[in-house]
């Protein structure tokens, strides 16, 4: 790709580098933080490592690629608790707007090329919105797909509160008349009682095991990356639950939410996601991706929140040869269990 643009997996003294990299861009996610990796490591079993551009020894752009086993061999791909893993981008704003743009399309055409080169049984990137050029991708032979996401805006309350469901605002006022509280505070219990509950509601599988998660919450919790809230009510029992991500840039992502029976009968969860963009706002952050926007139950409450509906892109490389086969078998297999001989 030239002389001037060299892509390397980064080391880990080079790490401070790539989060600031990840703060400043708007393609930045806590998701491609290296502490948070790290800890998603230690509790999934995975490795990580970031894959970067450079040009002219300026870190142009770059990828943090989680990687996990499995029996066609190595992927990269995203999931719970790892929402987005897709590229981020250095933005500059030069005289002439084609210049970024070639600057960017040279960058990102060197860093498809050493993704091809690693070999991956599969690797499937998500990207927020702000990543919207994939054009080098699709050259080189990859796919992209849209999914979708809502994403609230908390820098003036005040509007805020304004784009929130009338239907809404009128729980949250009356979760406030019944004497229900909420804050930012360490009951793990609360918060695993109340996602297993909801998760064996919805017949869905737990995240994590309780003891793998919450070493995960706890070790997020005090390295400043998350913020775990209750909504509790006037004796005190927790209802409505909410992990957040926090700590990179200025947008927050929903980890998890969950309430048991009688919090979604008073209305407990629209109260709680109500003061956590309170308590959120009041920290400095602009926005809280609600996370997914599936056609769904949820995916309504969620836009009644008042968030934009936002596009994002998920792009799939070209998958191995043995992952194709393996996983069509396996595929074909599960269609055929259950059926006659």
């Amino acid at each position: 790709m030239g002389a001037d643009v060299t892509v390397e997996t980064l080391p880990e003294t080079e790490y401070e580098e790539w989060t600031r990299l990840v703060s400043e861009s708007p393609d930045g996610t806590v998701y491609a933080v290296p502490r948070y990796l790290e800890v998603l490591s230690q509790t999934l079993g995975g490795t990580f490592s970031i894959l970067a551009a450079r040009r002219f020894e300026e870190l142009a752009a770059g990828v943090a690629l989680f990687e996990s086993p499995s029996r066609w061999g190595t992927v990269v791909v995203h999931r719970p608790l790892l929402y987005y893993n897709g590229v981020v981008v250095r933005r500059r704003r030069p005289r002439h707007p084609s210049e970024e743009t070639g600057r960017r399309l040279k960058v990102l055409s060197a860093l498809v090329e050493a993704l091809d080169r690693k070999g991956y049984a599969r690797l499937t990137l998500h990207s927020p919105g702000s990543f919207s050029d994939v054009r080098p991708f699709l050259a080189a032979g990859w796919s992209a797909s849209p999914s979708y996401t809502y994403v609230v805006s908390i820098g003036d309350m005040e509007e805020a509160w304004s784009r929130i469901d009338r239907n809404l605002r009128r729980l949250v006022k009356r979760c406030e008349r019944e004497g229900l509280s909420a804050a930012a505070d360490g009951d793990f219990e609360s918060f695993y009682r109340l996602h297993s509950g909801t998760m064996d509601r919805k017949g869905r599988e737990r995240y994590l095991s309780e003891g793998a998660f919450r070493r995960y919450v706890e070790t997020l919790r005090t390295d400043g990356l998350a913020r775990l809230y209750h909504a509790r009510l006037p004796d005190g029992r927790a209802v409505a639950t909410q992990l957040v991500l926090v700590g990179a840039g200025a947008v927050t992502h929903t980890a998890a939410a969950a309430a048991d029976e009688e919090g979604l009968r008073c209305g407990a969860s629209a109260f709680l996601r109500w003061r956590a963009f309170q308590d959120l706002s009041g920290l400095g952050y602009e926005a809280t991706d609600l996370t997914d926007a599936s056609l769904n139950p949820v995916t309504r409450f969620k836009s009644q929140l008042g968030g934009e509906l936002q596009q994002n892109l998920v792009l799939d490389g070209p998958r191995s040869r043995l992952y194709r086969a393996g996983h069509g078998a396996a595929s074909l297999a599960r269609r055929l269990v259950g059926r006659p001989s």
